[in-house]
């Protein structure tokens, strides 16, 4: 593949645009997932005259009998957005304590559009090596998980809180999460999972992630609230005194027990031992029957089914939703309706 890098003043590019000879968002490219507070901070980047990543182009269909062509951003759309939207004083950007550019001085002005864009054509490609090229662009490596992915991806209000939730130190002392799941952000998915879970309702495996990902990527104007009842449900699970080898800080027992107390609501508990007494022995009915014993008699059909949704497509909704009424059946006698 052979490649071309020249400069564009930013007026160049934006005049593209709104002829139309530059594509701004292709049918394959991601959807905007900057942050207002990405764009803020790439205007001042430009307002001050620093330099940003080159841009990627290349060729697009091109009318054989006038002659008139388009290119398509390969790499580059939220930078060409964003700069697009704070030139037409969009609706769509919140520039925080940035001027608008209406408001900027006429020297400022200039500046600004006759700022140089590094661009790399790339020529005429077919569809599928377009792509290619794309995601090879916004890879970090091969392999990554959703999480990873998602991670590359947003950096906003909740996956921050996310991040922050991993973190507590309920999860270390309890060995809650492995090696594995620090170095493949194992831990942020699984506090990602539980914090959308008690929003939404259960779901299947990461399915709902980007969707929250991305609506409260800006904002999340609930995580003042969820994260402190989050807190507080921990560490009522804490106080159970349920013993660090018990199952119930395995991660699929813990993710189930976590969203059913959450939901219950840890305030309302009247009975904390009976909460105590009755997981340690259901725990422990479901541990007798993965080690080929009889479970007592007084758990033994609600862990079966228990244990059916636990050790096999334990992340699909069905089974996370049978276990949740399983759960939530067994300890709702100790919190209070009202």
């Amino acid at each position: 593949m052979r490649t071309t890098a020249t400069n564009k003043k930013i007026r160049e590019l934006l005049t593209s645009v709104t002829d139309g000879a530059l594509i701004l968002q292709p049918e394959w490219q991601r959807r905007l997932v900057w942050t207002a507070r990405h764009k803020q901070l790439f205007i001042k980047t430009v307002l001050d005259g620093f330099p940003f990543p080159e841009i990627f182009l290349c060729d697009g269909e091109v009318d054989v009998d006038s002659g008139v062509g388009a290119q398509q951003i390969v790499d580059g759309q939220q930078r060409i957005t964003t700069l697009y939207q704070y030139f037409k004083g969009s609706d769509d950007l919140r520039l925080g304590n940035l001027k608008p550019y209406s408001q900027l001085e006429r020297e400022e002005k200039q500046k600004f559009l006759n700022y140089d864009v590094v661009v790399r054509d790339l020529g005429s490609l077919t569809d599928s090596e377009v792509r290619d090229v794309f995601h090879r662009m916004n890879s970090t490596q091969y392999g990554l998980n959703a999480m990873e992915v998602n991670h590359a991806r947003f950096d906003g209000a909740l996956k921050r809180a996310a991040d922050s939730v991993s973190k507590w130190e309920i999860f270390e002392r309890r060995r809650v999460f492995t090696a594995v799941d620090d170095r493949r952000m194992g831990d942020v998915r699984w506090c990602l999972t539980v914090i959308i879970t008690v929003i939404s309702g259960y779901f299947s495996r990461d399915i709902e992630h980007e969707t929250y990902l991305e609506k409260y990527n800006d904002e999340f104007p609930l995580e003042g609230e969820v994260l402190a009842k989050l807190k507080r449900t921990l560490d009522f699970m804490d106080t159970l005194e349920l013993g660090t080898s018990s199952r119930a800080w395995q991660k699929n027992d813990l993710f189930t027990s976590v969203v059913e107390i959450y939901n219950l609501d840890p305030k309302k508990c009247v009975d904390s031992s009976g909460v105590a007494v009755t997981l340690q022995g259901f725990y422990g009915a479901v541990d007798a029957i993965s080690n080929n014993e009889s479970p007592a008699e007084e758990y033994a059909d609600d862990a079966s089914r228990y244990h059916t949704d636990v050790i096999s497509g334990t992340n699909e909704r069905a089974r996370r939703v049978r276990r949740g009424e399983v759960v939530q059946r067994l300890i709702s006698p100790y919190f209070s309706a009202s």
